[in-house]
């Protein structure tokens, strides 16, 4: 009997030992949470809908995409931190929520290093300098001997302090040694109204998608787009990298899962998200949207999260910002 009970405990433990590496390989077993921390049809739910499709139809099972808005993407962001690193809790995650917003924010709830897994980069979209078609400014040279010869004669707007249309602004004035004047809104809609109709604002730092309608429409001038390189989507444009070398800054979007996740259900994850971003009809609707496609592996995506964290915490001391 006391060998009997010996054995059956051994099996038990053997059988406890294995449940974890069945569970890798039998995931998923159930559907996916896709946290948006943002709100619904914004650009990172409009790209949570566009790449899971195909990865769910690989993978056997369903994404559930669930917006989390708030604090510039730090509330959604702080729910997936503390989710079960289980793969069935992951997210989008942004320049903002998880590069800029560690250096803006006096409290954090959550680390986007350490709390965080890399999964996959989706794209990345340049701001653009834009000026009303009127303007006076025809060139980014134009812009810097304005912003350097009269400082504080120009108004920069931004869908709100610490956005990337902000910080583009601040970066700016770092490396042209000019100075402008920061006025900020609350979305990308009046930014962008104030603008055109000449109340409050000569240029934006806008991002490419809800700009480009406008340029195309004759209504707005492109002087430059942010990326270091020209973007694919307006080629003629030229990059502000070419008038200022080491100017560099682009609104990525990526996949993030809470720290601890296995790296059997890292890989099998990244790896059907990665061909969804790369499937031809998946990267001419993203490219549509203005959208670089990516598709780094978890490695990549960590260490250019962390370059990013670093920049945007020189620029952001540098700059004085703060957001309570």
């Amino acid at each position: 009997m006391h060998r009997r009970n010996i054995v059956a405990a051994a099996a038990a433990v053997l059988a406890a030992s294995l449940m974890p590496a069945l569970a890798q390989d039998r995931w998923p077993t159930k559907p996916i949470t896709y946290i948006v921390p943002f709100g619904a049809g914004g650009t990172t739910d409009v790209l949570a809908r566009l790449i899971t499709p195909k990865a769910a139809a690989a993978l056997g099972t369903s994404f559930v995409i669930e917006n989390k808005a708030g604090a510039g993407g730090s509330m959604g962001s702080d729910f997936t931190a503390k989710a079960a690193p289980d793969g069935y809790t992951i997210q989008g995650g942004t320049i903002s929520s998880h590069a800029i917003n560690v250096s803006l924010y006096s409290k954090l709830p959550y680390d986007p290093i350490k709390n965080f897994q890399p999964i996959t980069m989706i794209g990345s979209m340049p701001n653009i300098l834009v000026v009303r078609a009127d303007s006076p400014y025809k060139t980014v040279q134009d812009v810097i001997a304005a912003a350097k010869g009269k400082p504080g004669t120009i108004n920069y707007a931004s869908s709100g302090n610490g956005t990337s249309q902000h910080l583009s602004g601040v970066f700016f004035e770092q490396m042209t040694g000019g100075k402008m004047v920061h006025v900020p809104y609350k979305s990308s809609a009046e930014s962008l109204t104030a603008l055109m109709s000449g109340q409050g604002a000569d240029i934006i730092f806008e991002n490419l998608a809800p700009a480009l309608p406008h340029i195309k429409a004759g209504k707005l001038r492109a002087l430059g787009v942010t990326s270091e390189k020209r973007s694919s989507v307006v080629p003629d444009v030229p990059a502000i990298a070419e008038v200022l070398p080491g100017f560099g800054i682009v609104s990525w979007q990526a996949v993030f899962a809470p720290a601890g996740l296995p790296k059997p259900v890292v890989d099998k994850l990244s790896g059907e998200l990665i061909k969804s971003i790369q499937d031809p009809e998946t990267r001419a609707k993203l490219v549509a949207q203005g959208i670089e496609p990516g598709g780094m592996t978890p490695a990549e995506l960590g260490a250019f999260q962390k370059s990013e964290v670093d920049k945007w915490a020189r620029v952001i001391k540098a700059g004085n910002i703060k957001v309570e």
